[in-house]
Formats: C-alpha cells, sequence, structure tokens
C-alpha cells in the first residue's frame, strides 16, 4: 500500500512509548520506509518509561523533499524537539511542501513553534489546547482530525484512527 513511500518518525527524550512505535511498525507493516530522526544530541533517546529508540539520522541530515511526511509522537519529546532548529524546520517543510504532517498527543507543540497552525483545524492532548488556539487552530475535541495533509490526534487510544488517517493520506 505505501510501497515507495519514505516517512520520517521524530524522536527525543522523554517520547511515548506507543505514540512512537505504533506509527513506526504500522507504516513499515503497510511497506513504507521509516527513518528515525533525532534532534543531534544523541543516538538513542529515552521514553518516559527509559525504553530506548536507536536514530537513524539527525534531523539536520535530513532534506525534506526526499520524504513523503512526518509523524511527530508525543510524551514530552515534543518540548525537547522544538528547541532545535532543525527539528522544527523538517515540520515547516514539510508543510510548507504539502507533504504529511501527523501529530499527536503533545506533538502539537512542534505543529505551534513550526509556526504552521494558523486557520487549521486539529486536536491534540487537552493539555495544551491553548497553545495550539494561541498559535491560531481551531481545537476539536475528536480522536483525529484531519486539516488537509495535517492530521492529528489526542492520545494514545486514539493511535488506531490516527494511523488510518495517516496511511490513508499518504497512499
Amino acid at each position: 500500500m505505501l510501497s515507495g513511500k519514505k516517512i520520517l518518525v521524530l524522536a527525543e527524550e522523554m517520547y511515548n512509548e506507543f505514540e512512537l512505535w505504533y506509527p513506526y511498525y504500522r507504516l513499515k507493516e503497510a511497506g513504507a520506509e521509516v527513518v528515525l530522526v533525532g534532534s543531534g544530541t544523541a543516538e538513542v533517546y529515552q521514553s518516559k518509561i527509559g525504553l530506548p529508540v536507536k536514530v537513524d539520522k539527525n534531523a539536520g541530515e535530513v532534506n525534506m523533499k526526499d520524504y513523503d511526511g512526518v509523524v511527530i509522537p508525543g510524551g514530552y519529546a515534543p518540548d525537547h524537539m522544538r528547541r532545535h532548529p532543525a527539528m522544527v524546520d523538517l515540520v515547516r517543510k514539510a508543510h510548507e511542501q504539502g507533504k504529511v504532517v501527523a501529530a499527536i498527543c503533545h506533538a502539537g507543540w512542534m505543529l505551534a513553534s513550526a509556526d504552521i497552525l494558523r486557520g487549521k483545524k486539529v486536536t491534540s492532548f487537552f493539555a495544551i489546547r491553548d497553545d495550539l488556539v494561541h498559535a491560531g487552530a481551531t481545537w476539536l475535541d475528536k480522536e483525529v482530525v484531519q486539516d488537509g495533509k495535517l492530521i492529528t490526534s489526542r492520545t494514545p487510544a486514539d493511535l488506531p484512527a490516527f494511523m488510518r488517517a495517516v496511511v490513508a493520506a499518504l497512499a
């Protein structure tokens, strides 16, 4: 279904295990090439419970033109990701190039930092609602919200709907 597609999954310290690994394996299962990308501060990042993820590349080594989309997991990783201009730039460029940008839970912080939310409909973990609204988005309490190629979800419980939308958008 996604044969020939190349997707980035971002990683940083304190990522949510489910929100990184579920999309990673779901995209691989659909036939996509999945590349794990970190900020460059480490080769291995720890999840909230200490589960390691070894990245394939650093954000500064990636040209978004070579990829079809980006998935941003939540947890507290997005707060660490947005401290690195190269990570934010990947998200901004993906959006500018009309690629799929998929963010779950706290990953909305990266969308706000990339300044791509004005006039968009999104969802997220409820605690960052105000951040997204202040960045110009209309926030909806739904398991998945798709506005063009921007796909957002709230929590790990929404992962099945989130990934159905992501896979469909990439197909």
